[in-house]
């Protein structure tokens, strides 16, 4: 690979780097926000990592047409290890958003079930045994 192609190549992986950071402080700020009680934050955090995510796929778009092949054959140094780290930090990034996902999902079950309670219809109880069962209650409110 010649010396200018190699050099914008590790132009934008240091970008797409430096992006994937930004997206796992803001994973981290949206795990926070989600287990805190400011739908604000929520919203907030979840519009910077769209703009982080746009922002990646046009990078990615970039290198994909500067760089055409997996194959590591003939690359830098360099090019190899800004990869490796790159892939690194979007694996760390998935996984910090499938957690966000779990909490969003657990967040909406228990709203659920307080409706539910609010409503009239069963609550969710365990029994000794840990089972769940459902137990009818009174509506706490009519209209």
């Amino acid at each position: 690979m010649n010396s200018e192609p190699r050099r914008r190549l590790e132009d934008l992986l240091d970008r797409e780097i430096e992006l994937a950071r930004s997206l796992a402080a803001t994973l981290a700020a949206e795990k926070s926000a989600l287990t805190g009680d400011s739908p604000e934050a929520v919203e907030a955090n979840a519009a910077e990592k769209i703009r982080i995510l746009g922002t990646i796929e046009k990078l990615e778009a970039d290198r994909r047409a500067l760089w055409s092949g997996p194959d590591s054959t003939g690359l830098a140094a360099s090019i190899v290890e800004r990869w490796r780290a790159l892939l690194q930090l979007m694996a760390g990034c998935r996984t910090a958003n499938e957690v966000n996902g779990h909490i969003i999902h657990v967040r909406q079950h228990q709203v659920r079930q307080l409706i539910d309670i609010v409503r009239g219809g069963p609550a969710i109880t365990y029994d000794s045994q840990g089972k769940t069962m459902a137990k009818a209650l009174r509506a706490l409110a009519r209209a």
